[in-house]
């Protein structure tokens, strides 16, 4: 996969398309921006450094990324999270690691900051329903935290739940899945360097509706995998339930790795429509990430193991 530094191109000199596929999953103009930001809180992320991990397509626009998102705690339609997620307190915030590991122990958001550099990676990123993005986020390697906790060899998957509170939340019932959220990953799949733990976006804090304030990011998985706003991580020794699979394992597998040649029941994954696009590309393979990540899955039956 090419590779290349993210360019030094100020994020409010990236035009969005003057018309879009359909007006509910882009918002054009300065109304789709304010909806976009409603949920933001606008700060500017410091002593950020420009990672190699870094893909050449060009950035999604922002209005796109903030305005269309999956968060069913805050609404089942693409442009229910950002009109609804500023209910949401992202400080004070703690996030809880434990379980297999010898050094458990609850962090502050600041404390979580602090913990290794913060680096600008743009990835690409493809969701289930067919649609992709391509983000700079802002964060280090998840590895980074879980090699702090120090986990013991019974640790063979990362759990992960995301903050639910029911007073200004979805009900699971009405969502249509459980809550709280959860998802998980293989500790190797955790440890990989392009795991990441994330905290900003567009060179900010994430916005309500897109995690904040700490999120999951595994660019060579379907979006649903990248948990937003977590509150808990935990070493376990069996495969974790995850939501869902929960909800319908037919549809949605415990690894969910793109692949173009397992195509979801109700629709094809071997193309996709990129946000701020009319025409389909592709869909790759990892999506595009086979270099680094293929191995992690050798000797397995992609199909099977969906």
């Amino acid at each position: 996969m090419l590779i290349r530094k993210a360019p030094d191109i100020a994020y409010s000199e990236i035009t969005p398309k003057s018309a879009y596929l359909n007006r509910r999953a882009f918002l054009a103009g300065a109304g789709g921006l304010m909806l976009a930001r409603q949920a933001a809180s606008g700060e500017k992320i410091p002593n950020v450094q420009k990672s190699s991990f870094t893909v050449p397509d060009a950035i999604t626009p922002f209005a796109a990324v903030a305005s269309y998102n999956n968060y069913y705690e805050f609404g089942t339609s693409k442009d229910d999270p950002a009109r609804n997620a500023g209910k949401l307190k992202t400080r004070p915030w703690q996030v809880k690691v434990e379980g297999q590991c010898n050094k458990p122990a609850v962090y502050d958001i600041d404390s979580l900051l602090k913990l290794a550099p913060l680096e600008e990676r743009v990835y690409r990123h493809r969701c289930v329903e067919a649609w992709s993005i391509v983000v700079p986020w802002i964060g280090y390697s998840l590895s980074a935290l879980l090699k702090a906790a120090d986990p013991n060899a019974k640790a063979k998957y990362v759990a992960f739940e995301t903050f639910y509170d029911s007073k200004y939340m979805l009900s699971g019932g009405f969502a249509g899945v459980e809550f709280p959220y959860r998802e998980g990953l293989r500790m190797d799949e955790a440890m990989h360097p392009l795991a990441l733990l994330c905290f900003g976006m567009y060179g900010e804090n994430l916005p309500n509706q897109d995690g904040a304030p700490v999120r999951l990011v595994t660019p060579w998985k379907y979006g649903f995998k990248s948990i937003k706003s977590i509150s808990k991580i935990k070493f376990v020794e069996r495969e974790p339930s995850t939501t869902w699979n929960l909800a319908n394992s037919r549809e949605y597998g415990f690894y969910s790795n793109v692949n173009p040649e397992v195509d979801h029941p109700r629709w094809s994954q071997a193309t996709e429509r990129r946000l701020g696009e009319f025409s389909k590309r592709k869909t790759l393979m990892f999506n595009g990430y086979g270099d680094q990540v293929a191995s992690l899955y050798s000797g397995m039956d992609m199909k099977k193991h969906y």
